[in-house]
C-alpha cells in the first residue's frame, strides 16, 4: 500500500472528479491521502471530504502565502485539530519567494502553528520556499522537535535535509523527483534514511513523469515511489511498505481512521 502524505483534493480541479480520483487511488494501491488545509475558510469542505471517505485524512492550518484570510490563534488551531480526521497542523512555514518585503507576519503565523502543534500533540506539515535558515531556526527555537512532522515537497540540498532530520522531521518527496534535471532532489532521495522518508503528490500540482504538465492526483504517487525505488536500487514493494509504515508511525491516529 502507498500513502499520499500531501494533496489538495478539495481544489475544484480534483473535487469535481472525485469518483474517478478515488478509483485510480484504488487501482494504484494508494490506501490513504491527506488533504491539506491552507486556510480556515475552506476547512469545512476538507473535513466534509474526510468525513465522507475513510481513506481521506485532513490537516488544519493557514498557508504562509495566504493573505486576506482569517489569522488563526493557537487556541483555534488546537480546537480544530480535535476533529477525529485531523492528523496534523499545517500547511505552515515560510515563503520568502512571494513575500520578500514583509516576512515578520509570516514568522509570527508560523510560531502560532508550532505552538498549536505542541499543545495538541500533532505533527507539523512544513512549507519552505527560499526561507531555509529561518524555517529551521524557528522550528528549533519553538521546540518543534517534540512533535516532529514533515518538510513537504522537499527541494533543498542534502545538507539541509540532514539539519531537518536532526530536528526529528521526516522528508517528503514529490513528483519533482521524477524530473530529469532535478539532480539535487534525486541526491536527497538516495541519501535520506529509509525510516524517515515519505512520498506525496502535492496534487493538483507537480505531476510526475509521465504525466508532467497535466493535473496531478493522489493515484500518481505510485510514480514517485517507483522513481525513488529506482534511485535507491530497491524494489517498489520495499519502498511502499517502508514509507507507509513511516507515515503511520508519525501519524498513529491515521491507522485507526483509515481502517474503519
Amino acid at each position: 500500500m502507498l500513502v499520499d502524505s500531501h494533496c489538495h483534493i478539495d481544489f475544484p480541479d480534483l473535487s469535481e472528479n472525485l469518483p474517478q480520483l478515488l478509483d485510480l487511488m484504488h487501482r494504484n494501491d494508494v490506501g490513504c491521502a491527506v488533504c491539506i488545509g491552507v486556510n480556515l475558510e475552506d476547512l469545512p469542505r476538507i473535513l466534509a471530504l474526510a468525513e465522507a471517505h475513510p481513506k481521506i485524512l485532513a490537516s488544519v492550518g493557514v498557508h504562509p502565502e495566504a493573505t486576506d484570510v482569517r489569522e488563526p490563534t493557537v487556541a483555534e488551531l488546537v480546537a480544530l485539530a480535535r476533529h477525529p480526521k485531523v492528523i496534523a497542523i499545517g500547511e505552515t512555514g515560510l515563503d520568502y519567494y512571494w513575500h520578500k518585503d514583509a516576512p515578520e507576519w509570516q514568522r509570527e503565523r508560523f510560531r502560532t502553528h508550532i505552538r498549536a502543534a505542541l499543545e495538541s500533540g500533532k505533527p507539523l506539515v512544513i512549507h519552505n520556499r527560499e526561507a531555509t535558515a529561518d524555517t529551521l531556526r524557528l522550528l528549533s527555537e519553538e521546540g518543534a522537535e517534540k512533535v516532529g512532522g514533515i518538510l513537504h515537497c522537499f527541494t533543498e540540498t542534502w545538507e539541509v535535509a540532514e539539519k531537518a532530520l536532526d530536528l526529528g522531521f521526516h522528508i517528503s518527496l514529490s513528483g519533482i523527483v521524477t524530473f530529469k534535471n532535478a539532480l539535487t532532489v534525486k541526491d536527497v532521495a538516495r541519501q535520506v534514511p529509509l525510516d524517515r522518508l515519505l512520498i506525496e503528490t502535492d496534487s493538483p500540482y507537480l505531476s510526475p513523469v509521465p504525466y508532467r504538465g497535466k493535473i496531478n492526483q493522489p493515484g500518481y504517487v505510485k510514480h514517485v515511489a517507483e522513481e525513488i525505488a529506482r534511485l535507491r536500487g530497491i524494489s517498489i514493494e520495499e519502498l511502499a511498505a517502508t514509507t507507509t509504515n513511516n507515515f503511520f508511525r508519525l501519524f498513529p491516529q491515521a491507522r485507526t481512521k483509515t481502517s474503519q
